[in-house]
C-alpha cells in the first residue's frame, strides 16, 4: 500500500538453542529464551497472558477484519524455506551501517542477535523501546493476581529484555508511565474521524474504530475511551529524538524524558532456590549461558498466570515481578533514558490536549509519501460479489457438517466435499476448531475456498481456542504443534498458497456492538442454525477432521443433539496393533501411541468417542495406507481434464511432497495427506471395498503428556466404534482424482489472478471477452 516493497521483512526461523546454551543460526524467536530448545514447539509460560481468541490474538491477527477489507494485495508473500528469517534481516541491516532500532514487542529477536553477533552492537546507534512500567503499575490484566508489576512487552521475554537493556547499547524507554498520559480521548477520536485524506489515515481510523467499538467506555479524565496510544506514541518519541538528538528531554517534541537507573527482573527471590521453575539452573551442574549461581537470574521464574508461588492468599495482587522494569542502584543498574509524560499541545485552543496527537493526525494526512491505493482502488472495477448457487430444482442429499482444524489436508477434504453433487451430499455448515493445527485467524482461508467454489451460502462457525476442561488462557497439549516450519507459520498461510486464492467478501469480523450482524458466528450458532433447517425425519452427518472440541461442546450444550445426528465420521486416533505401531505426536517423544487429533483435546475425544453416537473411526493406521504423495499426484496427472480446484490441490500436495523431500522439519507432511480419506470414505463407503471392524474402546484423558489421547481397546466400554482398517487404495486414489477434475460444481473464480482480471475490466468488457474465448 505504501509503495515500499523494497523493505526487507524477516519472520521466524527454525534454529534452536542446545542444552549447553549454544545458540544455533536463525533461532526464530517463537519462544522466550528461557524455554527455547532445539524445536519451535513449546509451552506458553508468558504468552498465555494474552487471550488467544476474541479480544486477543485473533483480533490482532485479523485486525478485527479491517486488514482483509482494506489493504491491497501486493506481490510479496510468505513462502516455505524462502522466507528471510528475522535474524538474517536484522544482521544484514546492521552490517550495512549505523542503525537505530525500534522495539514494539518482546525483545527475543534483538536479544538473540546481540548475543550471537556482539560485533554488530557498535552499529546500533540507539534502541528505542515501547514498554515497561517503572513508577506505575503493570498492565497484565489477565495476570494481575500473579504479577501486578510487569508490562506485556517485557513480560513476553524478561530475560531477553534484560539482555537488551544490559547490552551496552544506549536505550530510550517509552514505558506505561508516559503512554498512560496519552489516552485516546473522544475529542481525538472525533477529529481523527474527520481527518482521513490518505489511505493510511483511513486504515488507521478504521483499525481504531474497531477496537473502540469493542471496548468503548468513558472515564472522568478527558473523556477517556480506555485505549491509549502505546506503540504509536513510542514511535513518535523515537522519531523526534532521531531528528533533534538526546538533550535531556528538552529537545523531544512529544515527551518529557529523564535518565533513570533501572533493570529488568528475570526471577524472584530467594535466589539460588532450585524449585523446578528455572530451566537456566534446574537440573544442571553448570547454569546455562554462563549465568551465576545465587544471582538475579537464579530465583523462581514465573511459570504461568496461575503460578502458586506468585499468588498471595486473600489478595488479588501477586508477588512475582518477572518483566518488571524497576529502579535500582548498584551493579545491576543500567542508565536508561526514560519518557515520563507526554507534552501538552502548544496550541492551547486545540481540542487535542497532547502535542503528539496533533502531530500524529498531521503526519498521517500528509500527501508526501502517502499510500498508493487500498484494495478497492487497486483495481478499477473492484467489486464484492457473493456467489450462491441456485438449488431450487435440485433434490438434496444427506445434510453434512464438516468440522475442521484448517490443516492442509482439511482444505483438500473441503474442496472434495464441495465437488460432490448436492443430490448426494448437502454441506450445511463448516465448523472451525480453534485449538488445532492453525490459528483461528486462518478462518479467512476457509471463506476464500468457499468463495472460489461459489458457495458463499455455507455458514462458517468458529469454535473455542481451548481444549475441553482447560482454561481459556493456556496451551495445554497444543504446545506440541511447532510454531515454525511445518507448524503454525505454514498452516496459517496454507504453505504460502493462501494468497493465490480469490479473496472472499466474507471474513472474520470481531464482535461489534454497532454492527452485530457482521460478527463472526460461533460454532454452536452454526450448529443451532443447521438443526433448525432440518426437515421432518432428517438427521445430520458430521465429519470431524481435527480435535473433537466442537462436537464435545455441542453435545454438552445441546443435550438432545444425539437425536438429530445420524452418524459421525471421526478422522483421527490410533489403534495400536503392536508396540512397534507408533502414533504421530512427534514433538512429544514420551507419548508413543497417541494421534494428534486425540492428543490436542483428550477429554473432548473421551466425551465423544465414549458416547452413544454412531461413530465410524478413520484412524492413523488406515490413513497411512493412502498417504502416498506419488500415488495421489499420479492419479491427478493421468487425467486429461483439469479444473482450477484440481490444479490448486495438485499444487498444494506437490508443495508438501517437495518440502518433505528437502527438509527434515517437514518429515510429517504425509499425515495431512491421510486426513482426506475421511471425506472420501464418508461419501463413497462400500465403493472403496472397506474392511471395517466393531470394537469397544476407551480414551486416556487428562493424565500425563506421555499417555494423553491414547486409545485403548476394551472388551467392554460405553460405546462400540466402527473402525476402518483397510480399503482398495487404487479405487480411492482414482475416485479422489475423478472428483477433483470433474467440471460439475467447479470453481466460479479459480484464483486471485483470475479475480484480478475480473476487477481490471468492466462487466461489459469482461462478458465480451468470455464470449470471444468460448468461440
Amino acid at each position: 500500500m505504501m509503495g515500499r516493497d523494497d523493505i526487507a521483512v524477516g519472520v521466524g526461523g527454525d534454529g534452536g538453542i542446545s542444552g549447553a546454551g549454544d545458540i544455533r543460526p536463525n533461532v526464530g524467536g517463537y519462544l522466550p529464551l528461557i524455554d527455547q530448545g532445539m524445536s519451535t514447539a513449546g509451552g506458553c509460560r508468558y504468552r498465555q497472558a494474552i487471550p488467544p481468541g476474541r479480544g486477543g490474538r485473533l483480533d490482532i491477527d485479523t485486525n478485527s477484519g479491517v486488514r482483509r477489507g482494506f489493504l491491497p494485495q501486493g506481490p510479496r508473500g510468505y513462502w516455505p524455506l524462502r522466507q528471510p528469517t528475522a535474524q538474517r534481516v536484522m544482521a544484514d541491516t546492521l552490517s550495512a551501517g549505523p542503525t537505530s532500532v525500534l522495539l514494539l514487542g518482546a525483545h527475543t529477536n534483538l536479544a538473540l542477535l546481540l548475543m550471537t553477533h556482539p560485533h554488530l552492537r557498535r552499529n546500533v546507534e540507539r534502541i528505542y523501546v515501547s514498554g515497561g512500567a517503572v513508577r506505575v503499575a503493570g498492565n497484565l490484566f489477565t495476570a494481575t493476581a500473579a504479577n501486578p508489576f510487569a508490562e506485556f512487552n517485557f513480560f513476553g521475554d524478561p530475560f531477553a529484555a534484560y539482555q537488551v537493556l544490559h547490552s551496552g547499547v544506549p536505550v530510550t524507554l517509552v514505558p506505561l508511565d508516559a503512554t498512560n498520559t496519552v489516552p485516546v480521548t473522544e475529542e481525538f477520536y472525533s477529529e481523527f474521524r474527520r481527518r482521513q485524506s490518505t489511505y493510511e489515515a483511513q486504515y488507521g481510523f478504521q483499525s481504531l474504530d474497531q477496537v473502540l467499538a469493542r471496548r468503548r467506555r468513558r472515564s472522568d479524565s478527558h473523556n477517556n475511551t480506555g485505549y491509549y496510544m502505546w506503540d504509536s506514541f513510542a514511535a513518535g518519541v523515537a522519531l523526534s529524538s532521531m531528528r533533534h538528538g538526546e538533550t535531556n528531554g528538552g529537545g523531544n517534541e512529544f515527551a518529557e524524558l529523564e535518565y533513570m537507573n533501572i533493570t529488568v527482573v528475570t526471577s524472584n527471590e530467594p535466589y539460588g532456590a532450585r524449585d523446578g521453575s528455572n530451566p537456566f539452573f534446574d537440573g544442571r551442574t553448570k547454569p546455562k549461558f554462563g549465568l551465576q549461581e545465587g544471582r538475579v537470574h537464579s530465583g523462581h521464574v514465573q511459570t504461568g498466570i496461575r503460578d502458586a508461588f506468585c499468588l498471595v492468599p486473600g489478595s488479588n495482587r501477586g508477588r512475582c515481578e518477572d518483566g518488571y522494569t524497576t529502579e535500582v542502584s548498584g551493579p545491576e543498574a543500567v542508565q536508561v533514558y526514560v519518557a515520563t509524560t507526554a507534552k501538552p499541545n502548544t496550541n492551547k485552543s486545540s481540542l487535542l490536549d497532547k502535542e503528539f496527537c496533533k502531530s500524529f493526525l498531521e503526519v498521517l494526512n500528509l500527501p508526501k509519501n502517502t499510500g498508493r491505493f487500498n484494495i478497492s482502488t487497486q483495481f478499477p472495477y473492484y467489486r464484492e460479489v457473493l456467489y450462491k448457487p441456485d438449488f431450487r430444482n435440485v433434490s438434496r442429499g444427506k445434510p453434512v457438517i464438516f468440522d475442521m482444524d484448517m490443516s492442509p489436508g482439511d482444505f483438500v477434504s473441503l474442496i472434495y466435499l464441495l465437488k460432490e453433487p448436492r443430490e448426494v451430499l448437502d454441506l450445511k455448515g463448516v465448523l472451525i476448531n480453534g485449538n488445532g493445527w492453525a490459528n483461528s485467524a486462518s478462518i479467512d482461508i476457509v471463506y476464500d475456498v468457499l468463495h472460489m467454489m461459489g458457495r458463499d451460502d455455507i455458514p462458517v462457525g468458529l469454535g473455542n481456542t481451548n481444549a475441553l476442561g482447560n482454561p481459556t488462557l493456556g496451551c495445554k497439549n497444543s504446545y506440541a504443534i511447532p510454531h515454525g516450519s511445518g507448524g503454525f507459520v505454514d498452516s496459517d498461510t496454507l504453505y504460502g498458497l493462501a494468497r493465490s486464492l480469490p479473496r472472499s467478501p466474507r471474513r472474520y469480523m470481531s464482535d461489534n456492538l454497532d454492527h452485530p450482524e457482521r460478527r463472526q458466528a460461533h460454532a454452536y450458532d452454526v450448529w443451532q442454525s443447521v438443526r433448525k433447517q432440518l426437515g421432518p425425519g432428517e438427521k445430520i452427518t458430521v465429519l470431524t477432521s481435527g480435535p473433537l472440541t466442537n462436537l464435545a461442546n455441542i453435545s454438552l450444550s445441546d443435550m438432545d443433539a444425539s437425536s438429530v445426528i445420524e452418524r459421525v465420521y471421526v478422522v483421527g486416533g490410533h489403534i495400536r496393533d503392536s508396540d512397534h505401531d507408533k502414533g504421530n505426536v512427534f514433538t512429544v517423544p514420551s507419548n508413543r501411541y497417541a494421534e494428534f487429533n486425540m492428543f490436542l483435546d483428550p477429554l473432548a475425544a473421551k466425551t465423544v468417542l465414549e458416547s452413544r453416537l454412531d461413530i465410524t473411526l478413520i484412524p492413523l493406521n488406515v490413513q497411512r495406507k493412502v498417504a502416498s504423495f506419488e500415488d495421489v499426484l499420479a492419479a491427478l496427472e493421468q487425467r486429461t481434464q483439469h479444473t482450477p480446484e484440481s490444479r490448486f490441490v495438485h499444487g498444494l500436495i506437490s508443495m508438501l511432497q517437495e518440502l518433505q523431500r528437502k527438509q527434515k522439519l517437514y518429515h510429517h507432511m504425509d499425515i495431512f495427506l491421510g486426513e482426506v480419506l475421511g471425506a472420501v470414505y464418508m461419501v463413497q463407503g462400500s465403493d472403496l471395498e472397506p474392511s471395517v471392524e466393531a470394537k469397544a474402546v476407551s480414551i486416556v484423558a487428562n493424565t500425563t503428556e506421555s499417555t494423553d489421547g491414547q486409545i485403548l481397546v476394551r472388551r467392554k466400554s460405553a460405546n462400540v466404534l466402527k473402525i476402518l482398517y483397510n480399503l482398495n487404495n487404487g479405487v480411492y486414489y482414482n475416485h479422489l482424482a475423478n472428483s477433483l477434475v470433474n467440471n460439475k460444481q467447479s470453481a466460479i473464480v479459480g484464483s486471485f489472478e483470475e479475480q484480478k482480471a475480473i476487477w481490471s475490466r468492466s462487466q461489459k468488457q469482461f462478458m465480451a471477452d468470455i464470449t470471444k474465448d468460448m468461440k
